[in-house]
């Protein structure tokens, strides 16, 4: 059975610091330009009175993610360990055709004519590690774990705070 992990973004502490943005370029040595996870900045409300939100995001591994059927290689496929949706660039051709069917665009394209995007450090989780991102949230505004977990705990911020220990926990 796939046990489905994730990660959730707690929008009103994170205060656009970009660090997860930066621990992922570092962790993955991402080439300038090109971005695994990014920090949308929305604003909303007209001066004086302006309101900011920041959001974090990067691959949601969809239950049921197009881009694994768009892939005419089959370069990128679902991972039954972690439920990660993942992509073997050796495969990849850089049709894109992956990133036009992401609903969210996620794919992105690399100066090495392939696709690339975020595997949620799986190297990490098998080092019963949350991925960098996570890690490295100064705001503590991202939790990993398990969908089943993180949908145990939400909407409850108390319980969110528990979040960050509780994946080590669920790691198979």
């Amino acid at each position: 059975m796939l046990t489905q992990y994730g990660i959730y973004v707690d929008v009103e502490r994170c205060v656009q610091c970009h660090a997860c943005e930066l621990a992922c370029k570092a962790k993955n040595d991402i080439e300038p330009g090109v971005k695994w996870r990014m920090v949308f900045d929305f604003w909303d409300g007209q001066f004086p009175a302006p309101i900011h939100h920041s959001i974090p995001y990067a691959c949601f591994h969809c239950a049921k993610p197009a881009c694994v059927v768009a892939c005419p290689t089959g370069a990128i496929n679902k991972r039954s360990q972690y439920g990660v949706v993942d992509l073997d660039s050796d495969r990849c051709i850089g049709c894109r055709s992956c990133q036009l069917a992401c609903p969210f665009g996620i794919p992105q394209f690399g100066s090495d004519g392939r696709m690339q995007k975020c595997n949620l450090c799986v190297d990490r989780l098998a080092e019963n590690r949350e991925p960098a991102c996570v890690a490295t949230c100064p705001a503590e505004a991202l939790f990993f774990g398990t969908m089943e977990a993180l949908n145990q705990h939400l909407p409850s911020r108390k319980g969110l705070s528990r979040m960050k220990h509780v994946w080590r926990n669920t790691i198979p």
